[in-house]
């Protein structure tokens, strides 16, 4: 009986995990928008520091010190998109280009 159960269990509680942390990522904002990211990552910086200090005091070890990094989620976003966009806009005028160029450089050959 337990052999039967035991899977069941298992499954159940990978299943709660996961749901679990797919819950707090929405509610933290991770999945939302860029800016929803932004504040979220915000959040994320001013909490982790004390934490990690406090566990640091009751372990009793040191980390090295985190190297600074300036990093904005909402302006990678928009400017990856923004270089997505403006390629998938130019390219039938650049297919368009590269095709006459093809056929002038067939027709330099063939004189």
């Amino acid at each position: 009986m337990a052999a039967k159960i035991l899977p069941v269990v298992k499954f159940a509680t990978k299943v709660t995990i996961a749901g679990g942390a797919l819950y707090v990522a929405y509610d933290s904002g991770l999945l939302g928008d860029g800016k929803e990211g932004s504040v979220a990552l915000g959040r994320a910086k001013a909490a982790i520091p004390p934490a990690v200090e406090e566990w640091m005091k009751y372990f009793g070890f040191e980390l090295p010190a985190t190297p600074k990094i300036e990093f904005s989620p909402l302006d990678a976003w928009n400017s990856g998109v923004q270089k997505s966009i403006h390629a998938l806009s130019v390219a039938p005028s650049t297919v368009s280009d590269y095709t006459k160029q093809g056929f002038q450089y067939v027709k330099d050959l063939t004189k």
